[in-house]
């Protein structure tokens, strides 16, 4: 559906925007294997990442393709497009724009030339320091990859760098630079073919800031990289006759790739014929966004060690822990809210059921939203089970609070369908501070928790109570320790400086 603004969403209400991650990607090496489609079916495990475009490129050692376009991953791609897009290797990106704009020239894998050949980049993450990269580049050479073609991604500005490094000085890098510059291994300065690229990572990486999955290739080799705090996942897979990556392990699974390790923080990774060799190019200090465990990563993913279904069960479990009421049924805001509240049914001892079914294709479709469609809202997506709630006390578990308008108009509906409490329970703590680092939330003055308690909120949407998870119960859940984990939007303890001037964010 498309909001207000003219972008696709697939949220419950076609005004309130959740929050969004900004993209997921994909890459694959592996020879004598249809390896686009195998790109196709992870894009297609990753869409919950991106909605609003995808794109492929593949080589077959000499010759780079790439297709793209705006939509779907089945919207995008036909059998012709997959056929057309023959290789060894392949990276695939979908998109959900942040601050940038959503449009073809932003689409990604984004293309670019190097002095060796040419460069495809699809990038997961958001970067804080892209109007001091794009000064770099200023005075550089055009050499008329997607940044000199008018992209406005940080990923063209990405892919613009590491085409660029060899123009590039010592002195102009020194000011940005937040971790020393690591030096190229022996035996890669010894003629390897794919040394120029490697090098040229190595250089430009450290002087990144802001969250980055990077995954990439030239004509003849697979690269992936990560940013020294690891705020989005990446991981490395492996397949009959080569080796994947993918933001989740869940784009793996539906491959039929074997999982084999997170790429570390400040690690850069390249993989071809030889197989897979790994550099260090950063420090790792870990601080993976705990978002990813709340609501932002598929049910069926791991992260760390730790499936995201069970983390969320556990987090529903606690949250009944934290704030018990005597009710009738627990029933989950779709589908979000279902790994919490079954974990909540079962710590209570409330039954557990669906109070409103979903129509899960009205998402996918591109109604204008005119002022019928915004009177409408949530009804556009959801239909109250009047018979199930009727007369019933309700806990409603939902993942979060941003705004407040999904949560106001579901409320409503229940009360309206006959539901005679509605008690909401929320399983993360209040969202209070924008998040800078790949994930699109409201700005400060929208969050309503920024500007009133919970016995406001709880007024504002009419519900008879409400209740957050703590953030140690949410920390807890995630089977992390809290100094491994980003929770900047839940306590304002950000892993790193934010931009100074938000307006200048870059946006994958």
């Amino acid at each position: 559906m498309l909001r207000p603004d003219g972008n696709l969403t697939l949220d419950l209400d076609p005004v309130e925007k959740r929050p969004q991650d900004a993209c997921g990607v994909f890459g694959i090496f592996s020879p004598g294997e249809e390896v686009a489609r195998l790109t196709y079916f992870g894009l297609y495990a990753l869409q919950h990442r991106g909605q609003q475009s995808a794109g492929i490129a593949s080589s077959d050692g000499q010759t780079m393709l790439v297709y793209k376009d705006m939509g779907l991953v089945s919207q995008v791609f036909d059998d012709q497009a997959l056929s057309a897009l023959a290789g060894r290797q392949a990276i695939g990106h979908v998109r959900y724009a942040t601050t940038g704009a959503s449009v073809w020239q932003n689409a990604q894998p984004t293309l670019g030339p190097t002095p060796t050949g040419t460069l495809a980049l699809a990038h997961n993450g958001n970067l804080v320091n892209t109007a001091e990269l794009k000064e770099l580049l200023a005075d550089k050479p055009n050499l008329g990859g997607e940044f000199w073609k008018g992209g406005t991604s940080d990923t063209a500005v990405i892919t613009a760098l590491l085409g660029s490094a060899d123009n590039i000085s010592e002195e102009e890098l020194a000011p940005l630079r937040y971790v020393p510059t690591p030096k190229l291994p022996a035996e890669d300065e010894a003629g390897s073919q794919n040394a120029p690229l490697i090098a040229a990572a190595l250089k430009i990486l450290p002087i990144l800031r802001g969250a980055f999955s990077l995954v990439f290739m030239d004509e003849g080799t697979l690269y992936a990289a990560r940013d020294t705090h690891g705020l989005r996942p990446l991981v490395l897979g492996r397949t009959e006759s080569g080796w994947a990556v993918a933001s989740e392990t869940a784009a793996l699974d539906i491959i039929a790739a074997t999982f084999v390790r997170e790429i570390e923080p400040g690690e850069l990774i390249a993989i071809n014929e030889q197989g897979v060799k790994t550099y260090r190019w950063g420090e790792s200090k870990p601080r993976g966004c705990v978002f990813e465990y709340v609501y932002l990563a598929r049910p069926d993913t791991e992260i760390s060690g730790k499936s995201i279904i069970v983390s969320r069960t556990e987090m529903g479990a606690t949250l009944a822990r934290e704030h018990p009421v005597e009710a009738d049924l627990v029933m989950p805001t779709p589908e979000s809210g279902t790994p919490a509240a079954i974990g909540y049914a079962q710590e209570s001892g409330i039954p557990f059921g669906h109070g409103v079914v979903k129509n899960s294709y009205v998402g996918r479709t591109f109604i204008q939203p005119t002022q019928t469609i915004r009177q409408l809202g949530i009804r556009l997506k959801l239909n109250p089970l009047r018979e199930i709630i009727e007369g019933k006390r309700l806990v409603v578990i939902d993942d979060s609070i941003v705004r407040g308008n999904t949560q106001r108009a579901l409320v409503r509906m229940l009360r309206e369908a006959g539901a005679k409490e509605v008690h909401v329970r929320i399983s993360s703590p209040p969202v209070l501070w924008p998040c800078f680092f790949g994930i699109d939330f409201a700005t400060r003055a929208e969050l309503i928790a920024a500007s009133m308690d919970t016995e406001e909120i709880c007024r504002s949407i009419g519900a008879d109570s409400l209740g957050y998870l703590s953030l140690e119960g949410m920390i807890a859940a995630s089977g992390q320790s809290e100094d491994r984990l980003c929770t900047a939007c839940f306590s304002g303890d950000y892993p790193m400086a934010p931009p100074k001037d938000a307006a200048s964010l870059g946006t994958c």
